[in-house]
């Protein structure tokens, strides 16, 4: 089995480590701060962005996960991870001669796209926010360090503790109904299972491509989604806002690729992942 490094053990990485640890993998995870409980794997204290602390990181790695979180969305954050970060832990294994497999989790944000578009992993890469430019750019060090790294792109991560959609819709809000504006989720469970599934296929020496877009089957526009969810949990209505012709519309994200590698999705479509679960019977 393989040895491991989870560098950002938040909600995610910390699911998938546990899931990595129950395929007999050996791993190890790093956080900026000490881990609130107890683990059942080793968790490292150490902060990317100052390359002293990672000293005493083992470099006896054969693959590495880089999935952190900026901490703000402030771009000088995304920089202190994104760029400062990365570079130390390259320059962390490169100095000891060492060079495991790197997966690193980036975003759909990278793309600019606005009117609708299709997009997928050979789509242009122009953000219109500087946080996102800041991925891009990490991406681009990644595959330079090593071009068969490989960057897996999330689209807006949704599930416990991530119910944005399911608040705004228990206010009423008003949404844009025409011209329609697209969502792309993916439930956090699928985070976890597509990032597990691709480093199994990593290790297998399976040769993948250098990027993969994580996105559910079905990108829709948000007043359908809305408008279910109000249904499903007898929510307010919302009301249709029609916006003027050049409205920004989002893009449509397609994850051909994933499925195509043989990826399937544990919630494929937001009904999936927000359906209203049954109330318990009475006793």
């Amino acid at each position: 089995m393989a040895s491991i490094l989870v560098v950002g053990c938040g909600d995610v990485g910390y699911r998938v480590a546990l899931a990595l640890r129950g395929l007999g993998h050996r791993v190890v995870g790093l956080k900026r701060q000490p881990p609130p409980a107890p683990s059942s794997f080793p968790i490292l204290t150490a902060d990317i962005r100052r390359a002293s602390t990672l000293t005493a990181v083992s470099t006896e790695f054969d693959l590495l996960l880089f999935i952190v979180s900026p901490g703000s969305r402030e771009p000088d954050a995304y920089r202190a991870v994104y760029e400062i970060g990365l570079n130390n832990l390259l320059t962390h294994f490169a100095t000891a001669g060492r060079a495991p497999k790197w997966l690193m989790v980036s975003s759909t944000s990278v793309y600019g796209q606005n009117r609708g578009e299709w997009v997928d992993e050979s789509s242009v890469t122009e953000p219109q926010s500087a946080t996102a430019q800041w991925l891009v750019a990490a991406e681009q060090r990644l595959w330079m360090a090593d071009a068969s790294h490989c960057v897996v792109r999330f689209s807006g991560i949704y599930g416990p503790g991530r119910d944005w959609l399911l608040r705004r819709a228990a206010l009423g809000e008003s949404i844009q109904q025409q011209p329609p504006t697209y969502t792309n989720r993916i439930h956090r469970d699928d985070c976890v299972a597509a990032l597990v599934f691709l480093i199994e296929k990593q290790l297998a020496g399976a040769g993948l491509q250098s990027c993969y877009l994580a996105s559910d089957n079905e990108p829709v526009p948000l007043w359908d989604v809305m408008c279910w969810i109000a249904d499903q949990y007898q929510y307010p209505t919302p009301t249709a806002l029609t916006m003027p012709a050049d409205t920004g519309q989002n893009k449509r994200c397609s994850n051909a690729r994933l499925a195509a590698l043989g990826y399937v999705f544990l919630y494929p479509s937001y009904r999936d992942g927000y359906l209203k679960p049954p109330k318990p019977e009475a006793v």
